[in-house]
C-alpha cells in the first residue's frame, strides 16, 4: 500500500496533473463523438423513418443496415483509438511519473 508521501508527491508531479487532464480530455471527447453520432441515428430514424428504408440497389437491404453497421464499426474504431493512446503515450507518461517517485 502506498503511504501519503508517496501519494502526495506523485499528484504534485505536473506530468501526472498533465496526464490527468489528457486522458480526462481523451474520454470525454470519444464520447461526445460517439454520443453525436448516435444520437443522430436515433433522430433521423424517429424523424424521417423512409430514409433508412430505402433500398440499396436492386437487392432488399435497406440503407438503415449499412449505417447501423457504420455506427457499431464507429464505436469500435473510437475503442481503438482509446486503447492505442492509452497503450503508447497514456503508459509512457505513468512510467515516468513513476520513476520520478522512486518505485
Amino acid at each position: 500500500m502506498m503511504d501519503a508521501d508517496l501519494l502526495a508527491c506523485i499528484q504534485a508531479n505536473p506530468k501526472y496533473q498533465a496526464l490527468k487532464k489528457r486522458r480526462g480530455r481523451l474520454g470525454w471527447t470519444l464520447t461526445a463523438i460517439m454520443l453525436a453520432a448516435y444520437y443522430a441515428y436515433i433522430a433521423l430514424l424517429a424523424f424521417n423513418k423512409p430514409f433508412f428504408g430505402q433500398p440499396i440497389g436492386a437487392g432488399v437491404t435497406s440503407l438503415g443496415i449499412p449505417v447501423g453497421l457504420a455506427l457499431i464499426a464507429l464505436t469500435i474504431l473510437l475503442t481503438g483509438i482509446y486503447v492505442l493512446i492509452a497503450n503508447s503515450e497514456h503508459d509512457r507518461i505513468t512510467a515516468e511519473i513513476i520513476a520520478e517517485a522512486g518505485l
